[in-house]
């Protein structure tokens, strides 16, 4: 009796504690896999978790994870498009100088991006991104 009275407050930060910005991860029942919020984070890594989450049958289930892995694949998509347009203005002689700057700061702001993400949904959040946000909860069902 003790392991399953234990169990509840197992959760951690699973969105207790006034979670801004949506609506918070919900503790995994046993035996599900790992917390929502666990695998709101692992869908940041890369691209693959995220698709492999929306596959799998626990974790396509759960709107929390299915938002968090829709925004990562739009985050994806939108960071190559970004990258696929830098490089087109950097083939310009004279205009394509300014990426040399514009290279490293996109870089590290992407970068930051990124870890407040994997932060974001660590501590249970749906922190959405503007416009990409909104698209992953519209195809996560949120």
């Amino acid at each position: 009796m003790t392991d399953n009275a234990a169990t509840p407050g197992a959760g951690g930060s699973t969105g207790a504690g006034g979670s801004t910005g949506g609506g918070g991860a919900a503790p995994a029942p046993a035996g599900a896999g790992m917390p929502d919020n666990t695998a709101g984070m692992v869908a940041y890594i890369t691209i693959i978790p995220a698709i492999i989450f929306l596959v799998m049958e626990p974790y396509n289930k759960r709107p929390f994870v299915r938002f968090h892995c829709f925004q990562n694949i739009f985050f994806c998509c939108a960071w190559i498009a970004l990258s696929i347009i830098l490089s087109i203005i950097a083939a310009i002689p004279v205009i394509g100088w300014l990426t040399l700057i514009l290279w490293p700061i996109i870089g590290l702001g992407g970068l930051v991006l990124w870890v407040m993400l994997l932060l974001k949904a660590n501590q249970g959040q749906m922190w959405k991104l503007p416009f990409i946000g909104d698209l992953a909860a519209k195809q996560a069902g949120v």
